[in-house]
C-alpha cells in the first residue's frame, strides 16, 4: 500500500484545530429545536393573546382552555422527543462508514471523524463524503445530485471529487482537501431528501386550516365584539368573553399536535421492525401508494449470488478478470467464490475496465489482449451468442466472456469481441418474497420489477413470486423515447436490461398518469429514480447514495418489513381522517355560528370555560384514542374532502339546533342567557357523542368504553364542577325545549350522514 495515510497523532492535531468533518451528516432536529418547533406556533400565539385578553377581565376560571394548549404542547413534545431518539439510534445503525488510511492500516470510520490530508478509499456505491483529490486509481462519478446532470465524469489522478457526487464504477485512493462548512457533503446531502417537495395531503390541509383561520378569526372577532358591545349594549366583560369564546372555536388547536404525534408514534412503532423513516410525512405517502417498482437486486433477491454452470472454456478468462477487479459486486464475488478452489493459471492485468450499470459489462486487458464479461447484448450482436444466451437466461442470470483487441480511454470495446463462453449465476430469491408480493397484490397495489438484468431471468425470477403478468416482459433498450416507456409501463409489469435514467423516466410516466409512486432500490444505480419517486425505500446494506436519498432505510434489508410499514401509515392516516373530523365539527360551527350571530339579536351563547369541557371530553380524550387504535383499512379518497365529509353533518345539525334552543329559548319559554347558554353547551355535546358513535361503528371494547368515559365525564363536569363551567340548572321549560330538539337533532344527524356517506362512496367508486 503506497499511501500510509496520517498517523494517529496527526489526526488528532488536525482535530484539536476543528478541521474535522464535524458537519457531514444530516442531524435530525435538536431537543431544543422541536421544544420551540410545538411551543411557538401560529395557534398557540392566538390561544395566548386570547388568554391575555381573558385575564384583562378579571374572569381567570375562562383561561382553563390553555390547559388544553399545554397538555397538548406537552404530548407533543414528548412524543416527537421520543421519536427523536428512536430516529437517531436507527441513524447510527444505518450510518455509511468509510475506509481511511491511518499509520499504513485500512480502516473504517464514521463520517463526521474524518480529518483534513485523511487518505481515504471510495469504491462503486459510495458517496463521496467530502471534498477530495484523486491520488491513485480511476473511476467514473455521477455528480447528478450536484449539477442534475446524469452524464459519467471520468476522473483520473489528481481529478477532484466533489462531495455529494457518488462512485458509479471504479476503485480509487484520494486526499481529503475540505471538511465541515468548507465542503457540500452536509448541503447537499440534506438537500437530496429534505428539499424534496414532500405528496403530503396532510400537510396541504393543515397549511390550509392554518391560512384560513388566520385570515378570518380576527376580523371575524372584531366585527362579533362590535355588534355585542356597541349594537346589543353587552356589558364590556360578557362581550370580550362571548368573542373570545367564538374565536377559541374556530381554532383546531390540537389537530396540528395530533398530527405530528400520530406520525411520531408510527416512528417509534416502525422502529420495532427495524425500518428508518427519514422523512415523518413519507409514511402518509406510502400508505397512499398504488404502484410499487421493485429493483430485483436486494428487494425480491437477498443480493447473494451463486454459480450455477458454466458454458465453454471460460476459466481462466472469468478467473483472470474478478481476480483483477479490486472492486467487486456480488456476481463478481460470488465467481471468484467458485473458481476459488479450482487450480486455475489466472493472469496478471495490466488494465482494469470497472464495471458500469451503463455499460453493463467490465474488462481487463492482459498484455496485446483482454478479456470482457458482461451481458451479451451490449458486448456483442453475434446471433449464436445471443441465441444461446436467450436459452441460457430462462432461470439464470447469464454472463458473455469475449476476447477483445483493446480498450479506449472511456473504456468502449475497440474492435469485434470474439465470444468465447458464458457463466450462469442464479439470484437467491428472499423467503419472505413471495408472501411479501402476494400482500400488495391482494391489497390491489400494482408491482413493476425493474433491473439491469435480462428480461428473461427477471421474469423467471419475477414468476416464481407470483408477481402478475410477469411471463410478458420488455428489454428496456428496445425502448428509445419517453413515448414508448410511458406505453410499456402501463402495460407490463416486468422490465430488464434497464439504465438508471430510463429508472427515473418510468416512475415519471406513472406519476403523470396519477400514480403515486413508490420505489426500492439499493444501488447508484436507483438513485435518479428514488429521488423522483413520491415515497423512496433504501436497503441499509446498499450504497450509500441510495440510503441519502430515500425516504425509508429497511436496518434489516429485509423487503418484507414494507407490509409494517404501508400497514403502520394506514393506521396512522385513517385514524387521522377520523379525529380530525372532530376537530373541524367545532371549527366549522363556530365558523358558522359566529356569523349567524352577526344579525342575531342575543349574544353569543358559548363562553371559552364552556368550550374547555367540549373540547376535552367531546374532542380531546376521543381524538387521541381513536387516533392510535389499529386500523389497516385501504386509504380512499382525499384527506381533506374525507374529513369534511365526516365532518359537516354534526356541524350543521348542531347550528340548526342552537338557532333553534336561541330562537324558542328567548321568544318563547322566556329563558336567560345563562340557560339557554347551558342547553347549547349540552347539545353540542350530545351531537358530539353522537358523530364520536358513528366514527366508532363498528364497536370494540375500546370504543365502547370511549363512549362511556366521554359520557360519564361530561356529566360529572356538568353535575359536580356546574359552577366552574358555568352550566345553569335545568327547569322543566329547558328540559321539554332539550329533548324535543336533542331528539330531533340526533335523528337528523343521522339521516344527514348516512346520506352524505352514501353518496360520497358512490362519487368515490366512480373515480376508481
Amino acid at each position: 500500500m503506497q499511501n500510509k495515510g496520517l498517523t494517529q497523532a496527526e489526526v488528532q492535531k488536525r482535530i484539536n484545530a476543528g478541521k474535522s468533518n464535524v458537519d457531514a451528516s444530516v442531524k435530525s432536529r435538536s431537543i431544543k429545536r422541536i421544544c420551540y418547533d410545538n411551543i411557538f406556533t401560529l395557534f398557540n400565539a392566538v390561544n395566548v393573546i386570547l388568554a391575555i385578553i381573558v385575564a384583562l377581565t378579571g374572569s381567570y376560571k375562562n383561561m382553563l382552555f390553555m390547559g388544553v394548549i399545554i397538555c397538548n404542547t406537552l404530548i407533543g413534545i414528548i412524543q416527537e422527543i421520543r421519536s427523536k431518539r428512536t430516529t437517531d439510534k436507527l441513524t447510527i445503525v444505518a450510518e455509511a462508514k468509510v475506509k481511511v488510511i491511518r499509520d499504513g492500516k485500512l480502516s473504517e470510520i464514521p463520517i463526521d471523524q474524518i480529518v483534513v490530508d485523511d487518505v481515504i478509499q471510495l469504491g462503486r456505491g459510495d458517496q463521496v463524503p467530502t471534498d477530495c483529490v484523486v491520488l491513485s486509481g480511476t473511476c467514473d462519478a455521477n455528480e447528478s445530485l450536484l449539477t442534475g446532470e446524469s452524464d459519467l465524469i471520468p476522473k483520473a489522478k489528481d481529478a477532484k471529487l466533489m462531495s455529494g457526487s457518488f462512485i458509479n464504477a471504479g476503485k480509487v485512493e484520494c486526499k481529503v482537501v475540505h471538511v465541515g462548512a468548507d465542503n457540500y457533503a452536509a448541503k447537499i446531502t440534506a438537500e437530496a431528501k429534505a428539499h424534496k417537495v414532500v405528496n403530503s395531503q396532510i400537510m396541504e390541509t393543515m397549511n390550509g386550516l392554518i391560512k384560513i383561520v388566520s385570515m378570518i378569526i380576527f376580523p371575524l372577532g372584531a366585527v362579533l365584539f362590535c355588534k355585542a358591545y356597541f349594537l346589543n349594549s353587552i356589558e364590556l366583560i360578557p362581550a370580550v368573553l362571548t368573542t373570545v369564546s367564538a374565536m377559541i372555536g374556530m381554532i383546531p388547536e390540537g389537530l396540528i399536535l395530533l398530527t405530528s404525534t400520530v406520525l411520531a408514534v408510527s416512528v417509534v412503532r416502525l422502529s420495532k421492525y427495524k425500518v428508518l423513516v427519514q422523512q415523518l410525512y413519507c409514511i402518509e405517502t406510502l400508505a397512499r401508494v398504488d404502484t410499487l417498482c421493485l429493483d430485483k437486486t436486494g428487494t425480491i433477491t437477498s443480493g447473494k449470488m451463486e454459480v450455477e454452470k458454466t458454458v465453454g472454456d471460460v476459466d481462466t478468462g472469468f478467473a483472470s478478470l474478478v481476480a483483477a477487479d479490486e472492486d467487486k459486486n456480488e456476481t463478481s464475488l460470488a465467481i471468484e467464490e467458485y473458481y476459488k478452489d479450482k487450480d486455475i493459471d489466472v493472469l496478471k492485468a495490466t488494465r482494469v475496465i470497472p464495471f458500469s450499470s451503463d455499460k453493463k459489462y467490465s474488462g481487463a486487458m492482459f498484455g496485446n489482449f483482454g478479456y470482457v464479461m458482461g451481458a451479451t447484448q451490449f458486448i456483442t450482436n453475434d446471433k449464436k451468442a445471443l441465441s444461446k444466451t436467450e436459452e441460457l437466461a430462462v432461470d439464470a442470470r447469464v454472463l458473455l466472456l469475449a476476447k477483445v483487441r483493446d480498450f479506449d480511454d472511456k473504456g468502449n470495446i475497440v474492435g469485434d469481441p470474439e465470444p468465447i463462453g458464458f457463466i450462469c449465476v442464479r439470484d437467491q430469491i428472499r423467503d419472505t418474497a413471495a408472501q411479501t408480493i402476494k400482500y400488495f397484490a391482494d391489497e390491489g397495489v400494482q408491482l413493476k420489477v425493474i433491473s439491469g438484468d435480462d428480461p428473461r431471468t427477471v421474469s423467471g425470477i419475477a414468476r416464481q413470486v407470483g408477481v402478475a403478468g410477469a411471463e410478458n416482459f420488455v428489454d428496456a433498450t428496445t425502448l428509445k423515447t419517453d413515448a414508448d416507456i410511458e406505453e410499456a409501463i402501463n402495460k407490463y409489469s416486468v422490465f430488464g436490461r434497464v439504465k438508471p435514467e430510463q429508472k427515473k423516466a418510468f416512475v415519471v410516466a406513472l406519476q403523470k398518469h396519477g400514480h403515486t409512486v413508490a420505489m426500492t432500490g439499493d444501488g447508484v444505480n436507483d438513485v435518479l429514480s428514488l429521488k423522483q419517486a413520491d415515497c423512496s425505500v433504501a436497503m441499509a446494506s446498499g450504497s450509500s447514495a441510495a440510503r441519502n436519498v430515500a425516504h425509508l432505510v429497511l436496518i434489516n434489508n429485509d423487503f418484507a418489513s414494507m407490509t409494517q410499514v404501508v400497514a403502520e401509515g394506514r393506521r396512522s392516516i385513517n385514524n387521522l381522517q377520523r379525529s380530525a373530523s372532530l376537530f373541524l365539527v367545532k371549527t366549522l360551527l363556530s365558523m358558522g355560528l359566529a356569523a349567524i350571530f352577526l344579525f342575531m339579536p342575543w349574544s353569543y351563547p358559548f363562553q371559552p370555560i364552556q368550550l374547555t369541557l367540549i373540547s376535552a371530553f367531546t374532542i380531546g380524550v376521543p381524538s387521541f384514542v381513536l387516533a392510535l387504535e389499529p386500523n389497516h383499512d385501504r386509504i380512499k379518497g382525499h384527506f381533506l374532502i374525507n374529513v369534511i365529509v365526516r365532518s359537516i353533518p354534526s356541524a350543521v345539525v348542531i347550528i340548526l339546533a342552537i338557532v333553534a334552543l336561541n330562537v324558542v329559548g328567548y321568544n318563547v319559554y322566556g329563558l336567560n342567557y345563562e340557560q339557554v347558554s347551558t342547553m347549547c353547551v349540552l347539545m353540542m355535546s350530545t351531537i358530539g357523542f353522537m358523530l364520536i358513535i358513528r366514527l366508532s361503528i363498528p364497536f370494540t371494547p375500546i370504543r365502547a368504553g370511549l363512549i362511556i368515559v366521554v359520557v360519564g365525564g361530561t356529566i360529572l363536569g356538568c353535575v359536580f364542577f356546574g359552577d366552574l363551567f358555568n352550566i345553569a340548572a335545568f327547569n322543566e321549560n329547558m328540559i321539554s325545549l332539550f329533548v324535543s330538539i336533542a331528539a330531533i337533532g340526533c335523528i337528523c344527524f343521522f339521516i344527514f350522514y348516512q346520506l352524505l356517506d352514501k353518496w360520497y362512496s358512490k362519487a368515490q367508486a366512480k373515480l376508481v
